[in-house]
């Protein structure tokens, strides 16, 4: 709409209307895992309601905080770059 109002006062002025039609946004897709995931929590779901039990073949995710060893180095990291800071008479990084 926008567009053909550009138009329209282009050709009442004269002169040539600059505005292009925008670009169209692509489309998007589903992952597989994403739609197994769908899937699996449909299934349950119906399986909930009709009073079976559901066993859906998801793995679970895995762990993915931090062990207490890297946990441990992040921090003597972090405490040695502000004491680097602080000797340097600042108070932000």
């Amino acid at each position: 709409m926008a567009v053909a109002q550009q138009a329209r006062w282009a050709k009442i002025k004269g002169t040539e209307a600059t505005a292009a039609r925008p670009a169209k946004k692509g489309k998007r897709r589903l992952s597989a895992a994403g739609r197994a995931a769908i899937i699996a929590g449909t299934k349950a779901r119906w399986a909930r309601f009709k009073g079976e039990t559901a066993t859906p073949n998801v793995a679970k995710k895995e762990d993915r905080r931090s062990s207490p060893a890297v946990r441990a180095k992040l921090a003597a990291a972090a405490k040695a770059r502000w004491a680097r800071v602080r000797a340097a008479g600042k108070t932000t990084l």
